[in-house]
């Protein structure tokens, strides 16, 4: 399948990078080329800059509440509208399998836009304190909020439509302009976004869109760009390092949702454990997400059990997964030959370091010439091991025996990273108790789903700073004044 050529968007124009340069996109499934994307040059992203500081320091968008809603609005009835070439790109540039799109590759982020909207309304833009009297002197005091300015909105390959929702929309909304910097391996799905706000009639420099095959440049220039205010990055803890210290010259804003180790703890109260553990696979969108529990935590007494059973369900998922065009089937390819060294690297440093490799471990065979790796899972794995520690960003799952709820805690939490977790328990509170004790950003109880579009996302540790969706999201994009108004007598 050849998709269509991507575009920039840049000052209110689609158009194409300087000197008509493209670059390759390669498809997952085939490894092979499957269209071309407008390849930036520096001076696109200048550009692009220059456009998004314009419009808002000489238009009243910052300030014109009506005319951002109604636009907005539009925005979402035309990514909707799309829904269909979302999906289609999302499985031939991005991987995803078909039953994925439905979640959070493209279904999730286009009906969150409405509820992103809703929630804008209940922003505080200002707040009354009162009167006070310092040094004999009264005043009427407010804090209000101020659109923080131009942002450099930096997304990555895995779910680029989600994340890309997740920053543009609150920026533009709250008075923000933006520059999207796409992941180069995921550029067509982001110039579609141009599209969609060309058609939607944004003014010019408002919203802005950069695809490029170069992996650094237009992001560098973002993070160190004075006129860029806010830098929202999600990608790689290591990338995110690489950003805070290229933009502290500029003392700028930055969010960053980073990597992820995040363990599923599953308490000894339990009798049946066996539906926990047919969804523990880490197969969903061949496990290509930051939050994804990627550690699996079970009772020494349980896991001789456990250990039987996710190796009947390892089995028997290794004839179901990989399917183009199967609706139920929700794993594909990894995003790359790169990205498929690397796992494939993890699965032999697993076998070194003693763990044992209970299912998959190698590249898959009849499923293509594209980068397609065995679902794979390791048991009786330390959480001293490399495969315990970092983030390996693909279909393996590890599974530690531990001894107690503070063996389990401890475990859970000994780790750089906090960015989700798990707890299964028979005894709601007890479940409860284990998961306020996890450092880590957000916690799903008993099936229950913590990530959500009015609720807060982000991490601690080395998972980021700062929070995406939910109010706290708009946050990142205000900037908060205090006022004192002087009262006579």
């Amino acid at each position: 399948m050849t998709l269509p050529e991507g575009k920039l968007y840049i000052d209110g124009k689609l158009r194409g990078a300087a000197g008509g340069k493209t670059y390759d996109v390669i498809g997952p499934w085939t490894g092979e080329v499957v269209g071309q994307a407008a390849d930036a040059s520096a001076a696109d992203v200048e550009e692009a800059i220059a456009a998004a500081r314009r419009a808002f320091d000489q238009t009243d968008w910052p300030t014109n509440e009506a005319l951002r809603l109604d636009l907005v609005r539009k925005f979402e009835a035309g990514l909707k509208a799309n829904r269909d070439r979302f999906v289609e790109l999302a499985r031939v540039e991005g991987g995803a399998a078909l039953a994925a799109t439905s979640g959070p590759i493209v279904d999730m982020p286009l009906g969150y836009c409405g509820q992103l909207i809703a929630l804008y309304g209940k922003v505080e833009w200002t707040k009354d304190m009162g009167q006070a009297e310092v040094w004999g002197r009264k005043s009427d005091r407010f804090v209000v909020k101020e659109p923080s300015g131009v942002v450099g909105a930096i997304t990555p390959w895995n779910v680029p439509l989600y994340i890309a929702v997740g920053k543009v929309i609150p920026a533009l909304l709250v008075g923000c302009t933006v520059v999207l910097k796409a992941a180069p391996e995921t550029p067509l799905i982001n110039a579609l976004l141009g599209e969609v706000a060309a058609e939607a009639g944004f003014p010019a420099g408002v919203f802005n869109v950069i695809t490029s095959g170069d992996p650094a440049t237009a992001g560098e220039m973002l993070v160190t760009d004075p006129r860029v205010d806010v830098i929202s990055f999600t990608g790689s803890t290591a990338i995110g390092k690489r950003i805070m210290e290229r933009a502290a010259p500029t003392l700028k804003r930055l969010f960053l949702e980073l990597g992820g180790k995040s363990a599923t703890i599953v308490l000894d109260d339990l009798e049946d454990i066996s539906p926990i553990l047919m969804g523990s696979l880490v197969c969903f969108h061949a496990g290509q997400g930051c939050a994804y529990p990627t550690r699996l935590l079970i009772p020494r007494s349980k896991y001789p059990m456990a250990v039987a059973i996710l190796e009947q369900v390892y089995a028997g998922y290794a004839q179901v997964w990989g399917g183009y065009d199967d609706p139920a089937n929700v794993m594909g390819p990894v995003i790359s030959a790169k990205q498929k060294a690397r796992v494939l690297d993890y699965i032999a440093i697993g076998q070194q370091e003693g763990a044992r490799l209970l299912a998959g471990g190698k590249a898959a065979e009849g499923k293509g010439e594209g980068f397609f790796i065995e679902p794979t899972c390791f048991v009786d794995v330390t959480n001293e091991m490399r495969i315990a520690r970092e983030e390996i960003f693909g279909p393996v799952l590890v599974v530690i025996p531990y001894d107690g709820d503070e063996e389990a805690i401890r475990i859970a939490n000994d780790s750089d990273y906090g960015l989700s977790g798990g707890v299964y328990g028979a005894d709601r509170e007890r479940a409860l108790g284990v998961a306020r004790r996890l450092r880590t950003g957000s916690v799903n109880v008993n099936g229950g789903m913590a990530i959500m579009a009015d609720l807060p996302f982000g991490g601690y540790k080395q998972s980021g700073i700062g929070k995406e969706w939910g109010l706290e999201g708009f946050d990142e994009y205000l900037e908060t004044k205090s006022i004192g108004v002087g009262v006579a007598g």
